[in-house]
């Protein structure tokens, strides 16, 4: 019985799937496991900078409740009895993270997740318009697709609204809402496909459905409200 409902319930996401005109990504975490390639750009940032900063897993994993990498560098310093950086120490701690991220990434060591090809093809098969909604950077975007879809990567995806583009960062709805705009399009048009319980949150704000595929960081998160849940987009047949 159980595994005849597991397929009812299956056939049913595809059709939901299949209805939508639009699928909305988030990033990091949902089209690839970004988040050990990041810690370790922050930690090789702060070794460069000389600061004596080491994010090991669990901090970073608290960390990361913290939407923005900017944010995340200035909540940290924060902690401390006297704050070391100004904003402008934040900005240039961040642009070189985000170089060395580039270098790491460029090493090709972080795939797409199972099934996100699947689902982008299905997606292009079917006349679907294709939408990125995360919180990560452009130039992020950029060094994780440039090599897991090559260099026409953004040809793919209608419209990109990364966490520069609006004022406030998931969980706030913004990057949805943007996404909404551009597209021209109602939110019960759209699915969005994320991992994390503030991007779930963010997208429902937006009153879009969400389907979860868990990630490293976030597999214990909240998940009320989402259409599904998986540990990865491979668990639905597109």
């Amino acid at each position: 019985m159980n595994q005849a409902l597991a397929a009812i319930r299956t056939v049913g996401m595809r059709d939901i799937i299949a209805n939508a005109r639009a699928l909305i990504f988030d990033v990091d975490g949902t089209l690839a496991e970004t988040e050990e390639v990041h810690r370790r750009a922050f930690n090789d940032a702060f070794a460069a900078a000389g600061l004596g900063w080491h994010w090991d897993r669990a901090t970073y994993g608290r960390l990361l409740r913290v939407a923005g990498g900017k944010e995340r560098i200035r909540a940290f310093d924060q902690r401390s009895v006297v704050p070391l950086l100004s904003f402008a120490d934040v900005a240039d701690l961040h642009r070189i993270k985000t170089a060395r991220y580039a270098e790491l990434i460029a090493t090709g060591n972080c795939p797409l997740r199972p099934g996100v090809d699947a689902w982008l093809a299905g997606a292009r098969s079917c006349g679907q318009r294709l939408a990125i909604a995360t919180t990560t950077s452009h130039g992020n975007i950029d060094a994780l697709l440039s090599v897991a879809l090559g260099p026409d990567w953004a040809s793919l995806f209608e419209t990109i609204v990364a966490g520069d583009d609006v004022p406030r960062k998931k969980p706030a709805p913004d990057v949805y809402v943007e996404v909404l705009s551009r597209l021209a399009l109602g939110p019960g048009d759209c699915i969005a496909i994320e991992d994390s319980g503030n991007g779930l949150m963010s997208a429902s704000r937006a009153g879009i459905p969400v389907i979860i595929s868990r990630s490293a960081y976030f597999s214990d998160d909240d998940w009320t409200g989402a259409l599904r849940v998986v540990d990865d987009l491979s668990d639905i047949d597109y």
